[in-house]
């Protein structure tokens, strides 16, 4: 049963492939003056652009584990989740690169998911310390992804469109690989090549409403009483991958399963419980896509599909039938750790017991990893290169 999800993940993953999805994509593409790949996928789809059009000056950011030598391009590595000194480099570095284009350039932006942290370019006042502290309030609040990114689009002047009007007179072009449940395209990576979902009265608006506003700070709450941009300049913009497509190849590899239509997301608590009341309909297999969140409460250390993983668990431990169930980030990393998340079945709470920890205790500190790591049940894949957020698949029966 676990090695039947193992590859039915891994049919997921295959999907989110983003090599011959840019290639297709630029098939008939006119050739870019520059090219700016942006993410944690960013190196597989520089790769098939600049096999496309070599020569072409060339700038790609990622994170450390997915960074690699590109012939003729210059890779920078950013950090993730909260960025660092890389970071701060990197957002300057594509700010500049598309500096001083005239109105017959072309930009071709390669973008994908892990780019708000991996590029940043804080608004004049703002320091990279205090853009720091505000991913991490924003990465413990539990909020989901639409939420964090606006603020950040409103702290940035690469974010929300930064890059395209950094651009401006040239066109951009954008190929984005999306990591983002419904794939708002100004959501994804904070969307440096389309207009922000929001302008700066909307952030702080938001941030009140969740208590945050106090918590941020001073040179943020400054900039957010100031007004927006000027206009973002559109140009084309094409997905050529996302949750949901991973999610359908899941199903063409699985016969007899049943996608469901409503993605995983919000709270990680109400998500396990609507996987558990999916185990107690019947037999049979259950695939997701989604991305659920996680309210920091605890100390310890994991991610949203380690947590979610031992929350089925807990949740079936009455249940009367074998089951497996597995939670993946289709980036291979799973918060802060080395996993990408996990898989567990009905004997991995014997097996955390017997290795003399309490789960439900580790649990309340936000500890998924170690527990799940003495029932050998983290989900290790490494970076996959690729980044659509994650997959669930449930196996009664």
């Amino acid at each position: 049963m676990r090695d039947e999800l193992i590859d039915i993940f891994a049919a997921g993953l295959r999907r989110a492939d983003p090599g011959p999805a840019v290639t297709e994509a630029l098939s008939e593409a006119a050739a870019p003056s520059v090219i700016v790949a942006l993410g944690k996928a960013s190196v597989a789809m520089a790769r098939a652009a600049y096999d496309r059009f070599p020569g072409t000056p060339c700038l790609v950011v990622t994170n450390a584990e997915n960074a690699s030598d590109l012939p003729n391009a210059r890779v920078m590595v950013g950090e993730h989740p909260v960025p660092g000194p890389g970071s701060a480099a990197a957002g300057e570095a594509a700010l500049a690169q598309v500096a001083e284009l005239g109105v017959e350039d072309r930009v071709l932006a390669l973008i994908s998911g892990g780019a708000s942290a991996l590029a940043v370019a804080p608004v004049e006042g703002v320091t990279l310390a205090d853009k720091a502290a505000v991913s991490r309030l924003l990465l413990a609040s539990g909020l989901d992804i639409t939420a964090m990114n606006l603020v950040r689009q409103n702290l940035s002047r690469l974010k929300g469109g930064g890059l395209a009007r950094a651009a401006a007179p040239a066109t951009v072009e954008t190929l984005i690989l999306s990591d983002v449940v419904g794939d708002d395209l100004s959501v994804i990576a904070s969307g440096p090549t389309v207009p922000p979902a929001g302008g700066p009265g909307a952030a702080r608006a938001l941030l009140e409403a969740e208590g945050l506003w106090d918590k941020v700070p001073a040179s943020c709450r400054a900039a957010l009483a100031r007004p927006g941009p000027d206009a973002t300049p559109q140009g084309p913009v094409r997905l050529v991958g996302s949750n949901r497509l991973s999610a359908e190849a899941m199903l063409a590899a699985a016969p007899g399963a049943k996608l469901e239509e409503a993605p995983l997301t919000g709270d990680v608590r109400e998500a396990a419980e609507r996987v558990a009341a999916a185990a107690r309909r019947g037999v049979g297999m259950t695939l997701w896509g989604g991305e659920t969140t996680v309210r920091l409460r605890g100390q310890g250390r994991g991610g949203r599909n380690q947590e979610l993983a031992l929350r089925v668990a807990l949740a079936l431990r009455d249940l009367d039938r074998p089951w497996a169930f597995l939670s993946g980030g289709t980036d291979g990393r799973d918060g802060p750790t080395d996993a990408a998340g996990g898989l567990v079945d009905d004997g991995t709470l014997g097996r955390i017991a017997a290795a003399g920890l309490d789960a439900e205790a580790l649990l309340a500190e936000n500890d998924s990893y170690p527990a799940l790591g003495a029932a050998g049940d983290l989900l290790m894949t490494g970076g996959t290169g690729t980044n659509v957020a994650d997959l669930q698949i449930l196996r009664v029966g």
